[in-house]
């Protein structure tokens, strides 16, 4: 399978972990997901984030949820290895690489507060995977609360060399974006693949600045590779108009606490998923939200020709 390198560019879409109604892993929901995504046209997908509630799976459950994924999907699949200590993370990534993941993604802990901290905690990831294993680092300080500068990045990207990409997720982070390329093209840093979360919400602009695509996951990935190929095809106002139109849901769905209820809902009422069962800790949506939601999907259809659903 191919792997991920600092040229990557697309929608990498972050697939959730499908559970039956009693919080048991959904093997078959597994393979429908991938199948789904395939149809859609993304690029790639993100297993095991923090959208993949990761931290509620087991061991033994988070490498079959990985190796299901990647023997499934027909391309790339990047895979969470977030571990509070390194020889689970080595353990899990090496797995997944041997069974032909594409690389593997480290959020920082949340004990990180300087710069030089930072820098010393992706080098001794680095040294612990191996240099063959491409390293994304997830930049996303409204959970993680570890501010990644500019100097920062450019110097994790200057000095280790099987980090490939950033999952980009400051929030506001489009001077970044600008500032990174700008570091770029003046020889001040070597290129960084840019793949951007935050569930969508500024990808419109996002790629405009030089991002190379998205890594997310909202529940419509067809709008996200629509607006990545029409940007990329100068096709600017029809790339803001498709996106106006998913705007509200995208919103109502980047809701702290509740995003993943929210995209687990709309992909049963896509036919997607059989149960929108999120396991312990978490919580369902209630009546309002859910009729909030179907009032949302309701006013997109009449402007989405993917927004068929299943009653």
């Amino acid at each position: 399978m191919q792997r991920i390198d600092r040229n990557t560019r697309g929608v990498y879409s972050i697939a959730p972990t499908p559970f039956h109604k009693d919080g048991g892993l959904d093997v078959a929901g597994i393979d429908r997901l991938a199948d789904f995504y395939d149809a859609a046209g993304v690029d790639g997908l993100t297993v095991l984030g923090q959208m993949g509630e990761a931290p509620k799976l087991s061991s033994a459950e988070s490498l079959l949820v990985a190796r299901r994924f990647v023997e499934r999907a027909g391309r790339p699949v990047v895979v969470g290895v977030t571990a509070p200590g390194f020889e689970t993370m080595r353990e899990l990534a090496h797995e997944v690489m041997d069974h032909g993941a594409a690389g593997v993604m480290v959020a920082p802990p949340t004990s990180l507060r300087t710069d030089d901290q930072i820098v010393g905690y992706y080098t001794q990831v680095a040294e612990r995977l191996g240099p063959d294993v491409p390293l994304v680092v997830q930049d996303y300080p409204l959970t993680f609360s570890v501010v990644m500068s500019v100097p920062v990045l450019v110097r994790i990207a200057s000095t280790i060399d099987s980090v490939v990409m950033l999952k980009h997720e400051d929030w506001p982070g489009l001077e970044k974006i600008t500032t990174l390329r700008e570091a770029e093209a003046a020889g001040r840093a070597p290129r960084l693949s840019i793949l951007c979360g935050n569930g969508g919400l500024f990808l419109d602009f996002e790629v405009e600045r030089g991002a190379d695509g998205a890594m997310t996951g909202y529940c419509f990935p067809e709008l996200l590779v629509d607006v990545v190929a029409s940007v990329a095809a100068g096709r600017r106002d029809e790339a803001h108009d498709r996106f106006d139109a998913h705007l509200p849901l995208i919103r109502y769905e980047q809701q702290p606490g509740v995003g993943l209820a929210v995209r687990k809902h709309v992909m049963v009422r896509r036919g997607i998923l059989a149960s929108a069962t999120m396991r312990q800790p978490g919580r369902a949506l209630s009546a309002a939200e859910r009729a909030e939601v179907d009032y949302l999907l309701e006013r997109l259809r009449e402007r989405e020709p993917a927004a068929d659903l299943v009653a």
